[in-house]
């Protein structure tokens, strides 16, 4: 409120000072014709100057010279304005000394104004600067608010040096603004070509991904090779490789040209098409090139030895006796069985089966006194009995085997030398009907007589299809 008070007054002493220096200007105007122009204009801005220069005293510092540099501009402006007035009126041109006579008093009312409105615009800025920097706001802050509040500066014309500043202001304003768009087109220009443009980019991000895989696998192919003495090889599979690489990519690259002269034609489908196949033909490729190495590395490398079972020295001590008691015609095919825990196999001709058992019980070296398992399977192709001895005395085993006619399948029964093989035989008759000749009471077992057919044949066939 105070600084308002302030300003209001300082116009009031402003305009009441303006009036006292009109008075006086029209006195000197009305008695000084015949007084040099200059002087009478000299003396007219003197008291103006200084008042001016007493009033720019309020701005402490830079702010207080810039303001008494503009104040004593303004009077020497309007002073040499005085001056050029009082030497036309002077100068014996009747008509427009009548004109100037008739316009001066407006003259003089527009100068007398302008000359308000200066002085207090001045002293409007003086006391806002020094209300500013009692409350620590900067000079740029403080101009503002005593431009808005004073209506004399609001008032006051622009001029050249506005015209220019806002020019400069609208120029700097257009740049930030261009500079802006450039930016913004430029950045999306750059995210337009950082982002993989349809599926061609991303077919030669595929290729690219494809090729250093490829590269990665054939530099391992290549280290594996040489550790195992196998270098040429492999170098010749890599040129190999390469050469499919190459041929592929001058391919693409000539369907690539072809598809940008044609102006860009096939479509996204085409495309994905095009890089589906070729991503399968590598595969198939790499796969054809990696079964051939396998295969390569495999007739390269040696064939490891199987070792010998442990009881092979049984299965030999077993054939070398039957060889030299019942001659070499009894056995049919001896050899270890991996899949029954190597066990020592024999397989006596079907003529020669009983008498080959009889041995096998009765011989001294050997000694095979208990019978573990006895059973049969069908082949389709013929049919098969299984027995399985043990000796306790040399705590060894062996298996007997036996192939028959599927059609009429019959052997001797072995149920007069181990007691153990009568239930077996009979069961083995009952599901799949080999008869064991000699057998005290071969039968059905498990099945009634009168059921019709033998349920483990590979070509059973139920008669009564409810049961």
């Amino acid at each position: 409120m105070s600084g308002e008070k302030d300003l209001e007054q300082i116009k009031r002493e402003a305009a009441q000072k303006a009036k006292e220096l009109a008075k006086q200007r029209q006195a000197a105007k009305q008695a000084g014709e015949g007084n040099d122009p200059k002087e009478v204009a000299d003396k007219v801005a003197e008291p103006e100057a200084k008042e001016t220069e007493a009033k720019a005293e309020a701005p402490a510092g830079d702010d207080a010279e810039l303001a008494k540099k503009k104040a004593a501009a303004a009077a020497k402006a309007k002073a040499a304005a005085l001056a050029k007035m009082k030497a036309k009126e002077q100068s014996g041109e009747a008509p427009e000394a009548k004109e100037e006579e008739v316009s001066a008093p407006v003259e003089g009312q527009d100068a007398d104004l302008a000359k308000k409105k200066a002085a207090a615009a001045a002293k409007a800025k003086a006391a806002a600067l020094a209300k500013m920097k009692a409350t620590g706001q900067t000079e740029e802050n403080a101009e503002a608010p005593a431009a808005s509040s004073s209506p004399a500066a609001a008032d006051a014309p622009a001029g050249d040096d506005d015209d220019l500043a806002k020019k400069k202001a609208a120029a700097v304003a257009k740049a930030k603004a261009a500079a802006a768009a450039k930016r913004k087109a430029q950045a999306e220009a750059a995210g337009e070509a950082d982002a993989p443009a349809g599926d061609d980019d991303d077919l030669a991000k595929k290729k690219a991904a494809a090729v250093a895989k490829a590269k990665a696998a054939a530099a391992a192919k290549r280290k594996a090779q040489e550790a195992a003495g196998e270098a040429d090889a492999s170098a010749g599979d890599d040129d190999l490789a390469k050469k499919k690489a190459a041929a592929v990519a001058k391919a693409k690259a000539a369907a690539a040209a072809k598809a940008k002269a044609a102006g860009g034609g096939g479509s996204a489908d085409d495309e994905k098409a095009k890089a589906i196949a070729a991503a399968k033909a590598k595969a198939a490729a790499a796969a054809k090139a990696k079964s051939a190495a396998g295969a390569k590395a495999g007739a390269d490398e040696p064939v490891e030895e199987k070792k010998p079972s442990p009881n092979q020295p049984y299965l030999d001590k077993y054939v070398k006796a039957i060889t030299d008691n019942l001659g070499d015609d009894i056995l049919e095919d001896s050899y270890i069985n991996p899949l029954s825990k190597d066990v020592p196999t024999l397989v006596a001709k079907k003529e020669s089966y009983y008498r080959l058992a009889e041995f096998l019980k009765y011989n001294e070296l050997l000694g095979f006194d208990y019978l573990s398992e006895l059973h049969g399977t069908d082949f389709q192709t013929h049919m098969e009995v299984y027995v399985h001895l043990y000796s306790y005395k040399n705590r060894q085993s062996v298996a007997l085997k036996v192939k028959l006619d599927r059609d009429q399948p019959a052997v001797e029964s072995l149920a007069n030398l181990w007691a153990g093989a009568n239930w077996p035989e009979c069961e083995t008759y009952d599901l799949l009907g080999i008869k064991f000749e000699g057998h005290p009471d071969l039968h059905r077992i498990m099945l009634g007589e009168d059921w019709v057919g033998h349920p483990l044949r590979k070509d059973y066939e139920p008669y009564d299809v409810e049961v």
